[in-house]
């Protein structure tokens, strides 16, 4: 069965956002050129490390000599996107997932699969038979420290952490045994 790629190569707009309250929020990458929109469940882990990671290859470009490829080293003001999500009807569950970076287009590139039993399973031999859908976004690299920005700020956002024992604190409480010295 051939592979539907949802393929974004110049979107208007890239963003990950949640649905629901902290400690139980859903987390979506979104993705938005003209009239189509897609969108993928994240786990808050995955949005986190793939805004780090966003940054690590901006950071490593901006070292490059004379910056070649014009990586801003903040958050351009112009491309930061607070708004809410468009209508979520949620494509798949995100499972694998690479990025990468294009030197021929200055971009960033996301490729998001759908979670699969091998997944679950913890199997790292993934048949490419199972794979019968894909994300593929690329953004510029403004684009990108954007998203990067905003994804940390939606992650950040969530349950305050307990100063004792490091965990999640819920809206009805906390009950917690601090790590023995």
């Amino acid at each position: 069965m051939p592979t539907q790629v949802h393929e974004f190569t110049w979107p208007d707009r890239v963003v990950v956002g949640t649905i629901g309250v902290p400690g139980e929020r859903t987390f979506y990458l979104q993705v938005r050129e003209g009239k189509q929109v897609v969108s993928i469940a994240l786990e808050k882990q995955q949005s986190a490390l793939l805004a780090e990671k966003i940054d690590e290859i901006l950071d490593q470009l901006i070292t490059l000599d004379g910056n070649p490829f014009s990586v801003p080293v903040g958050t351009p003001t112009e491309l930061v996107d607070n708004d809410q999500l468009d209508s979520v009807e949620e494509q798949f569950r995100t499972g694998a997932m690479s990025l990468g970076w294009d030197p021929t287009t200055v971009q960033v590139v996301i490729e998001a699969y759908p979670l699969t039993e091998a997944d679950e399973a913890d199997d790292p031999l993934v048949d490419d038979d199972d794979v019968t859908e894909m994300l593929r976004v690329r953004m510029p690299v403004g684009t990108a420290r954007a998203f990067a920005m905003r994804t940390r700020e939606v992650v950040d956002a969530g349950r305050p952490i307990c100063s004792d024992c490091g965990q999640p604190i819920d809206a009805d409480g906390h009950t917690c045994t601090p790590p023995e010295d």
